[in-house]
């Protein structure tokens, strides 16, 4: 039986979805519907309504994080909604934050290129296929992130994007890394 308590993340690269405009403005989509990821996990249409929900009931707001440390935040979600595609963020890197300056020029030299989210499970399933359907998540905070787990989606800079097969070569060296990794 799977922890309740236990925080989870999904990483996302994103194509063109996701902008830095300003310096500091950026927005786009941190997690997208019906996508599987590396983990074998499909994120539901609606998988957030509640936790959005709850959060603004409660006055209180979705964390930008650098990397899932919750000692580094580096900006705001100004908007953070469910649409039809998948969960879209938008918000500000905080120019008096040092690490926030950082990740603007890591973005734009294409250096970081992924979102991620931070969540609890609360209502999931499995499919025909042994793959878990997330339902309902308790959604933590949305942070800025090396290595993304969804490889359908990807930060894209000015305009440019990946092809396939770059898509599928970042997908297997990242997956080299973890196997090696796991070997330690």
């Amino acid at each position: 039986m799977e922890d309740e308590m236990t925080l989870e993340h999904k990483y996302c690269r994103l194509d063109d979805t996701i902008k830095v405009s300003d310096g500091v403005v950026i927005e786009g989509y941190a997690s997208l519907f019906g996508d599987q990821d590396r983990g074998g996990d499909i994120v539901e249409k609606g998988a957030y309504a509640a936790s959005l929900k709850r959060l603004a009931e409660e006055g209180r707001q979705v964390k930008m994080l650098w990397q899932h440390d919750p000692a580094q935040p580096i900006g705001v979600w100004d908007e953070v909604r469910e649409d039809a595609r998948g969960l879209y963020v938008k918000g500000r890197l905080l120019e008096t934050v040092a690490r926030a300056r950082e990740a603007v020029a890591l973005l734009e030299a294409k250096a970081i290129d992924g979102l991620s989210i931070g969540y609890r499970t609360l209502k999931a399933v499995k499919n025909d296929k042994g793959r878990r359907l997330l339902q309902e998540l308790e959604l933590w905070e949305v942070s800025l992130v090396t290595f993304p787990m969804l490889t359908s989606a990807r930060v894209g800079a000015k305009g440019e994007t990946l092809g396939q097969d770059d898509l599928r070569e970042v997908a297997a060296a990242f997956e080299d890394a973890r196997r090696e990794m796991t070997r330690m």
